[in-house]
């Protein structure tokens, strides 16, 4: 199995036997403090196999790293404290609340004492997950269908962009991993980047992610054109006097908040190289409809907007989504044409064009969002010139990542990969394996958990190909030893989940996403316990917005704080999206192969 070269010097495995657990903590910090600053950006091609990387040299960051800490670490994490709210009824302001503690999971291997001091870091990265840049004026958004599921629109993602720049913002200010004191090497996001398939949101992502200034707004540029100043009270109008359903709750009147919410954003970028995964909602208009139907892209960049919808059509629209029996949205086209006297005039805007797969690659290789690399975040002209969004990169020397494309373009949210997808994945792995010294370890990334690739509707694309669920999916990772974690997100929840085969064993790790209360992204290490064990450390972090809000600081870092206190009172949000204590902060134990 993989050969440990380790993301610690040469010279620290050296003398690793004759370093006392304090002594080595503060080594391991010691260290950390110069490795900070690098970080590994380079990737794969996805081709058969790779025996060196194909893309840009590893990436120097220039921003200067915070002073490296005794590992481990709380500060920043919810291993320190947790948004938490107060009162018990109604509406809920948010505070200081306790931490979470790390819970020792041994469902695939047990733990053995004195680990703490044999442990030598191998990789450690970030995951962010169902960001939902959200457009909230683009005409194709099903706002009306509130009543039927919390999703199609939520009162807080107005906010969505200051809220994922404050994400930015804490992940630049970590002092390395929180368990090992190993540096960071990259972000990944596991999909759902944008909400509506839109090119302006995937602007907005793009800037979020490698910095920029960011202008949150489509149509009038002057003013505010969607439902929250419809007069319609299923939504909540923040500036108005209006008795909405929200305020009826307890929702505040804030004024000044939609002009606020288009105000222009600045994200400083990530100070680490990051990684790019697409989600159903990054393919699909709505995340769930078959793209490329000619109405839809006009309807998208149209003056026309449907803001009210009867309950009874509205659950029928609904139920044939969640059951996938309109995956090229025709039932929706025909709802949209017979409501045509009920819509509202909006501004026409061009940025809300759907992007086709090609373009989210060539987005993501233009030089403009490059940020602090690598070029193409993952991508490369290969995937431009094959039609493909799956690739595999370098998180660490001892680690390869592999991000998949597992959303099915024949329509319907959940997912599944094609034939010629899990052949690449397979030849991937068995590569891996045959290299000296075993190859790496993986770690592979996509936007559906093994529950949701469940959808094996043809690719329109590809109408011979056949199409593969999570089950398969799960049984070809175990197959190959080098796989220590499948990392993911779609289900806004999270969720750690032990699998285990006669052939092998290996963790997935689901994160909840940064839309939905509790906003948390995920630290994820991996250490080689020198005991015939490795330990995958996942640590969940909030934002940098602090857990109080005031209704009066309408700035930047007051939006961030008031979109966490908006999602956690949002009706209909489910209270248990952050998972139980062995889904969040844990050491995940793994036999080494």
């Amino acid at each position: 199995m993989p050969r440990i070269r380790s993301v610690a010097t040469a010279a620290r495995s050296a003398a690793h036997s004759a370093v006392s657990a304090v002594d080595r903590r503060a080594f391991l910090a010691t260290t950390g403090a110069v490795s900070l600053s690098a970080g590994i950006g380079y990737a794969l091609r996805p081709a058969a196999s790779h025996a060196a990387p194909s893309g840009p040299a590893p990436v120097a960051l220039s921003r200067q790293a915070p002073a490296a800490p005794l590992a481990p670490y709380r500060g920043g994490t919810t291993l320190g404290a947790v948004a938490t709210p107060r009162g018990t009824s109604g509406y809920r302001r948010l505070g200081d609340g306790p931490a979470w503690d790390r819970v020792v999971r041994g469902d695939l291997a047990a733990a053995k004492d004195g680990r703490e001091g044999r442990r030598t870091p191998l990789a450690a990265f970030v995951q962010f997950t169902d960001l939902h840049l959200v457009d909230v004026q683009h005409p194709l958004r099903y706002e009306y269908l509130r009543a039927q599921t919390a999703s199609a629109w939520r009162p807080q993602e107005a906010l969505s962009v200051a809220g994922a720049v404050a994400l930015v913002e804490r992940v630049n200010a970590l002092r390395g991993a929180p368990a090992t004191g190993s540096p960071l090497h990259c972000v990944v996001t596991t999909g759902d980047n944008t909400d509506n398939n839109s090119r302006s949101e995937l602007d907005w992502f793009l800037k979020t992610m490698s910095g920029g200034r960011i202008n949150p707004n489509t149509g009038d540029p002057r003013r505010y054109e969607g439902v929250q100043d419809s007069g319609l009270k299923l939504y909540w109008h923040p500036d108005a006097d209006l008795r909405d359903s929200d305020k009826a709750l307890g929702f505040p009147r804030v004024d000044g908040f939609l002009e606020a919410a288009l105000r222009e954003v600045n994200s400083p970028g990530l100070g680490l190289p990051w990684y790019s995964t697409v989600g159903n909602h990054d393919a699909l208009p709505g995340g769930c409809w078959g793209p490329g139907d000619s109405y839809f892209s006009e309807f998208a960049v149209g003056g026309r907007k449907l803001m009210s919808l009867d309950e009874p059509r509205g659950a029928a629209l609904w139920k044939a989504v969640k059951k996938g029996r309109d995956p090229k949205g025709a039932h929706f086209k025909e709802l949209l044409k017979s409501e045509a006297r009920h819509m509202r005039s909006v501004t026409p805007d061009e940025s809300r064009a759907p992007f086709t797969p090609a373009e989210y690659v060539e987005a993501h290789l233009d030089p403009a969002y490059k940020g602090h690399g690598p070029a193409g975040h993952g991508y490369t002209q290969e995937n431009l010139d094959s039609g493909t969004q799956y690739y595999s990169f370098r998180v660490s020397e001892d680690v390869l990542g592999i991000s998949l494309d597992s959303t099915d373009p024949g329509g319907h949210y959940e997912g599944s990969l094609g034939s010629a997808q899990l052949d690449w994945l397979e030849r991937e792995l068995t590569a891996n394996e045959k290299k000296d010294g075993g190859g790496s370890y993986v770690v592979v990334f996509s936007h559906h958990t093994s529950r949701t690739m469940r959808n094996l509707r043809q690719d329109p694309g590809r109408p011979r190909e056949g199409r593969h669920g999570g089950d398969e999916i799960v049984a070809l990772l175990a197959r190959h030893r080098s796989v220590l974690a499948w990392v993911n997100g779609h289900s806004h929840k999270s969720a750690i989940t032990a699998h285990q085969t006669p052939q092998g064993s290996f963790w997935e790790v689901s994160t909840a996403s940064h839309i939905d209360f509790p906003q948390l992204a995920r630290v994820v290490e991996l250490s080689d316990n020198h005991d015939g064990t490795i330990s995958l450390f996942t640590t969940l972090i909030e934002s940098s917005a602090p857990h109080r809000t005031d209704y009066a600081d309408l700035s930047q870092t007051g939006l961030a704080a008031l979109y966490r206190e908006l999602s956690f009172n949002a009706p209909g949000a489910k209270p248990a999206l952050g998972g139980e204590p062995g889904d969040r902060n844990t050491e995940l134990i793994l036999k080494k192969g």
